[in-house]
């Protein structure tokens, strides 16, 4: 039995197993079994694999990687060549765009990379299509857009996102607080420190034994689901802001854009009369979530033209230190700080000082 026909059961099964507590668990089970036969979709074993698809990785550039997926024809191309001025081939017919088109554009300072990849269709997830290669690259990208018609919308962000969310990309998510250790011996030592409403001791271990784990710590810290456990466990899961790019507004009343805009990380837009992309590349930076970082020569004035850009989480003055150089942390002795992030202008700050957003740095060396 192939892997695809096994999915495709436990998926009839789970659709016909009513939802309440009597069947929880079985659910549960029949969750993990599937997530596990998705992996080994994704990667399939051993063996040296065929060659993978023509020239479709690209080699990360910029400060933070944005890619665009969508159905074919839903205007990502247009999009691209209209911010980034790339020329990727626009036709009328769908798949025009095979590989990636990779472009770039400065925004407040920082060199944003834009991905163009090509269509997704229904079963991209099982490797219909060029579906598999799209969302391995889509997994190392920081912002995913998807782009929708606005006049076939819902459908199709209904698809998408079981497409992606088959592959292990969870979107607008956080990662579940569960604390989940593997050890030796001991068996399962499961503690709650909330309410739970979905899962108990029992489902916890049968999952836990369907991943062969029989010893290890568990501890769920908010009241999670069975998806939540299997996603830790699993451990390969990313976690992406998204943004829905509603494409087309030129075809819609302004009463139907007044709708459209009350929908949660939605977008509106045209690529091809390039309306309202300020609004959008905004909201691509309050998603990026990216800290500039400007340096100041001593006895100079800052170069506010070329910041480093650093990702959010990773804004220590070490942090900075490294972006620029490895040998840099070496003769370290204390930086100087200007910003929201220091007490008083400057202050002097040690190596593990978390800097803001347009924070000016003058590094002190031994």
């Amino acid at each position: 039995m192939s892997l695809l026909a096994k999915i495709a059961e436990i998926e009839a099964e789970m659709a016909r197993t009513q939802k309440n507590k009597a069947t929880a668990h079985h659910l549960g089970l029949l969750k993990a079994r599937l997530a596990k036969l998705r992996r080994e979709l994704i990667t399939p074993k051993g063996g040296s694999g065929g060659g993978t698809g023509e020239g479709f990785d690209v080699a990360k550039t910029g400060d933070a990687r944005i890619g665009f997926v969508g159905f074919p024809s839903v205007g990502k191309s247009t999009l691209l060549s209209n911010l980034a001025g790339v020329y990727s081939e626009v036709a009328a017919y769908e798949f025009t765009t095979l590989t990636t088109v990779p472009g770039v554009i400065r925004y407040k300072g920082a060199k944003i990379q834009l991905l163009d990849l090509p269509g997704i269709i229904e079963g991209a997830k099982d490797g219909k299509g060029r579906g598999r290669q799209v969302i391995a690259v889509a997994r190392t990208c920081n912002l995913i857009l998807i782009v929708l018609d606005v006049l076939k919308p819902l459908g199709h962000k209904k698809l998408i996102e079981h497409e992606l969310e088959g592959f292990g990309i969870r979107l607008n998510k956080r990662p579940p607080n569960i604390g989940f250790k593997k050890k030796d011996k001991g068996g399962i030592n499961f503690t709650a420190t909330c309410a739970q409403s979905e899962l108990d001791a029992e489902t916890v271990k049968s999952i836990l034994a369907e991943y062969k784990i029989h010893n290890a710590d568990i501890t769920l810290r908010s009241d999670c689901t069975a998806d939540d456990l299997i996603d830790v466990v699993e451990g390969n899961r990313v976690y992406i802001p998204c943004i829905y790019v509603l494409n087309k507004i030129d075809q819609i009343s302004i009463e139907e854009l007044d709708i459209i805009y009350k929908v949660p990380h939605c977008v509106p837009i045209s690529a091809h009369h390039r309306w309202n992309f300020d609004d959008l590349l905004e909201r691509i930076w309050d998603y990026l979530q990216l800290v500039r970082i400007y340096t100041k020569p001593k006895g100079q004035l800052p170069d506010y033209t070329a910041p480093v850009v650093l990702p959010d989480g990773k804004t220590s003055v070490e942090d900075f230190c490294l972006k620029i150089h490895k040998n840099l942390i070496k003769e370290f002795k204390y930086a100087l700080v200007w910003g929201t992030s220091v007490k008083h202008n400057p202050q002097k700050v040690g190596k593990d000082h978390i800097m803001e957003d347009e924070d000016v740095i003058q590094l002190v060396k031994k």
